[in-house]
């Protein structure tokens, strides 16, 4: 397993002070977003070589794998990177809920505005 980031992808991204960059986590199946957490360089060339997402704690300043110590792993199908070069999208099988709070998506709890009814 290599810990070294591309170089062609390292030059492409985009990276906040803290050496960061969003990955937001989308389920295949469904296409729900389920999840958005943080990576570095290191953790995005663990999630290509590995397929086991892995992200960034910025509360404790260390690696994680998705599901290492709960068993609600994720699966990486794909890796994309946007246009801006600062968000990259996994889109992941997820197995068991993708939130620390035990929901399927970190989602499911406030809507801030909803869809408009549509008059029939």
């Amino acid at each position: 397993m290599s810990d070294i980031l591309n170089p062609e992808i390292a030059a492409r991204l985009k990276r906040n002070d803290d050496g960061l960059f969003a990955a937001v986590v989308q389920e295949r199946a469904t296409g729900a977003v389920l999840m958005m957490a943080w990576m570095d360089d290191e953790a995005l060339a663990r999630t290509l070589a590995t397929r086991k997402a892995t992200y960034y704690s910025r509360s404790r300043q260390q690696y994680w794998v998705k599901g290492e110590t709960s068993g609600h792993t994720q699966y990486v199908h794909e890796v994309r990177l946007d246009c801006d070069g600062d968000t990259v999208l996994l889109v992941v099988d997820q197995v068991g809920a993708a939130c620390h709070t035990g929901t399927h998506t970190c989602f499911d709890t406030d809507v801030l505005l909803e869809a408009p009814q549509i008059a029939e």
